[in-house]
C-alpha cells in the first residue's frame, strides 16, 4: 500500500507544482527535495544516531538493574492482551513499555530510540523477516495514536503566539488520544485475525530470482491507462512551462485558483510577521502574557517535564550500580549499536521527506480546502484545519508551520486555535513512524499497519474537532 501512497504524493505534487508555475526557479519543489533529503540525513538521521545510543546505553541499565521486568510485570494483564504472540520475559515487552511510557510523558525525540530497540526485539520472534509481524503492527499503532499526559509542543505553541490558558488543551488532548489509541489498537487486533491481511512468504533474494520474478510481472489495463493520463497531465504542464507566461495566468484566472495561491502565501507571510512579532515581545516584557496562577501551572508542568529524563537516569544508573552492576561498560555495551540503526534507516527517511516536501511546496494543500471547504461545512469541519489534519500524518515539521500559522491568525476564533492545538497533540506523524521503525529492521510489506494507524488517526482528529467544539465553541 505504501508504494502506491509514495507514488501517488510523488506525481500529485509534480502536477500540482506544474500547474501553479513552482516546477522550476526560485522556491521550486525539486530544490524543496533536495532540501528534504538533506534534513533526513543531517537534521534527523545524524542527530539520532547519537540519541540513539544515549538511550540505548540507559535502557541496558534499567535492564541490568531490574527495573525494567517489574514495569512489565506490572503491565503483564494488558500487554498479554495486546501483545499475545510475544512472551512476557522478552526483551521486546521492556522496551515497549518505555517507549508507550516516553510517548505518555510528551518526550517524543526520546521515544523514538526506545521503540527502534522494540522493533529490533520484534523482528527477532518475526518469522517473515520481509513482512510486518501482528506485534510489529499493534505497537506502531499504540505509537502513531500516541496517548499523552501533557501536550507540551502544542502548549508550547500556544505560549508563543501569546494565546493565554495554554493549559486547557491538556484534558481535551488527553482525551482525544485515548481515543486515537483505543481505536488504533481495536483496529490492529481485528485485522490481524482477517486472512485477507495474513503474512504472505518472503520475496527471493537470489538476484537471479529477483530478476525472473519481475519479468513475469506485466503492465495491466489499468496500469496502462494510469500511465497514459500521467504522462498526459505531465505533457499539459510542460506546456505551461514553456509556453508563453500568459497561458498559466489565464487558466488559475478563469479557474479562481490564482486568488486561492495568492491568499494562502500572504496568510502564511502574515502568520510568520505575526509570530515573530509576538515572539519579540514575549522577550521584551519583563512578565510572561499569562496571569500568574497559569504562570505557575505552567512553569510546575514544565518542571515536571524536565525531571522526567534526570529521574529516569538516576533510576537506571543508581539501581545498577546498587546492584554491582559496572554501569559505565554496560552503558557502552548497550550504546554500540545505536550508530548502525541510524544509518540504516537513512535512506527510507530521503525517500519520504523528499516527497513530502515536494507534495508540501507544491500548493497541493491550499487547493485541497478550496475544493472541499462546501463539503467540510457541511459536516461541520471546520475548514481551517484541513490542512494541519492532512499534513499531521505525513510531516511534523510541515504540521507545526500549518499549526503555528493557525494560531496566529487574527481573523480566526480562539475555539478554532485551540482546537487546532488539540489535533496537533492528539496524532502522529504516521508515514514518518512507519517508515523510520519498519525500515530499522528491513520490513518491506506493511500488511495493514499504515491502516491501522489511519484509523487511530481518524478517531484522534474526529475526537479532537468534537472536545474541541464541546470545551471551545
Amino acid at each position: 500500500m505504501l508504494n502506491h501512497i509514495w507514488a501517488i504524493m510523488l506525481f500529485v505534487g509534480l502536477i500540482v507544482a506544474g500547474l501553479v508555475g513552482r516546477i522550476s526557479g526560485e522556491g521550486s519543489v525539486i530544490d524543496a527535495a533536495m532540501a528534504g533529503a538533506k534534513n533526513a540525513v543531517v537534521s534527523i538521521a545524524l542527530p539520532l544516531a547519537g540519541m540513539m545510543m544515549f538511550w540505548l546505553g540507559v535502557l541496558r541499565l534499567l535492564e541490568k538493574a531490574g527495573v525494567l521486568q517489574a514495569l512489565v510485570r506490572l503491565l503483564s494483564p494488558l500487554l498479554r492482551r495486546l501483545f499475545p504472540d510475544v512472551p512476557t520475559q522478552h526483551p521486546a515487552m521492556t522496551s515497549i513499555v518505555m517507549n508507550l511510557s516516553a510517548n505518555m510523558l510528551g518526550l517524543s525525540n526520546s521515544a523514538t530510540p526506545m521503540g527502534l530497540k522494540a522493533m529490533g526485539h520484534l523482528q527477532e520472534l518475526n518469522p517473515h523477516r520481509q513482512t510486518a509481524s501482528n506485534a510489529m503492527i499493534t505497537f506502531l499503532a499504540l505509537n502513531t495514536a500516541a496517548f499523552t499526559l501533557i501536550p507540551i509542543s502544542a502548549m508550547n505553541f500556544l505560549n508563543t503566539a501569546g494565546i493565554p490558558n495554554s493549559y486547557r488543551v491538556i484534558l481535551p488532548t488527553i482525551l482525544a488520544t485515548a481515543c486515537a489509541s483505543f481505536g488504533a489498537a481495536t483496529a490492529a487486533l481485528f485485522l490481524n485475525r482477517m486472512p485477507r491481511f495474513a503474512p504472505q512468504p518472503d520475496e527471493p533474494t537470489d538476484e537471479a530470482d529477483k530478476l525472473d520474478a519481475s519479468q513475469a510481472v506485466g503492465m495491466g489495463r489499468r496500469a496502462k491507462l494510469a500511465l497514459s493520463l500521467l504522462v498526459t497531465a505531465f505533457l499539459a504542464v510542460s506546456a505551461l512551462e514553456l509556453g508563453p507566461s500568459s497561458w498559466r495566468s489565464r487558466l488559475l484566472d478563469s479557474t479562481g485558483l490564482s486568488q486561492v495561491i495568492e491568499h494562502s502565501a500572504q496568510r502564511k507571510l502574515q502568520a510568520e510577521a505575526v509570530l515573530a512579532q509576538k515572539k519579540e515581545a514575549i522577550e521584551r516584557s519583563a512578565t510572561p502574557p499569562d496571569s500568574s496562577a497559569t504562570a505557575v501551572l505552567r512553569r510546575v508542568m514544565d518542571g515536571a517535564s524536565g525531571l522526567t529524563i534526570p529521574a529516569m537516569l538516576i533510576l537506571a544508573v543508581g539501581f545498577a550500580w546498587a546492584k554491582k552492576v559496572r554501569v559505565y561498560e554496560e552503558f557502552v555495551e548497550g550504546a554500540k549499536e545505536g550508530f548502525g540503526v541510524a544509518t540504516r534507516i537513512m535512506p527510507y527517511l530521503v525517500a519520504m521527506l523528499a516527497v513530502l516536501a515536494i507534495l508540501r511546496e507544491s500548493g497541493a494543500f491550499s487547493l485541497l480546502e478550496y475544493a472541499m471547504a462546501p463539503v467540510l461545512g457541511v459536516l461541520g469541519f471546520p475548514v481551517e484545519l484541513l490542512s494541519l489534519a492532512l499534513m499531521r500524518p505525513l510531516s511534523g515539521s510541515g504540521s507545526q508551520g500549518l499549526l503555528i500559522e493557525i494560531i496566529t491568525r487574527p481573523d480566526l476564533s480562539e475555539t478554532v486555535k485551540f482546537t487546532a492545538a488539540i489535533l496537533y497533540g492528539s496524532t502522529e506523524t504516521t508515514f514518518y513512524v512507519l517508515t523510520v521503525y519498519f525500515g530499522s529492521v528491513g520490513i518491506r510489506r506493511f500488511r495493514h499497519a499504515l491502516m491501522a494507524g489511519l484509523i487511530g488517526d481518524f478517531c484522534g482528529m474526529t475526537s479532537a474537532i468534537l472536545f474541541g467544539k464541546l470545551l471551545f465553541g
